[in-house]
């Protein structure tokens, strides 16, 4: 059973940092617009989301860490 176990954290690992990833280029896409558009609500939610995903990039790189 552990192996099984082990296999879909692996899994779920992958898809976390697949997400983490997304977050951060959709962020960095909202904060472009936002700046060409000048809209500062788009700028910041860009912003935001970029962290989010930075912080989830870390979480699973911690993650990892304690796989080994």
């Amino acid at each position: 059973m552990s192996g099984n176990k082990r296999k879909g954290n692996n899994t779920m690992g992958a898809e976390n940092k697949i997400k983490a990833a997304a977050d951060k280029a959709t962020g960095q896409v909202k904060e472009t617009i936002g700046k060409a558009t000048d809209n500062d609500k788009l700028v910041a939610e860009g912003k935001a989301e970029q962290a989010k995903g930075a912080v989830n990039a870390k979480v699973e790189d911690v993650k990892d860490a304690f796989k080994k």
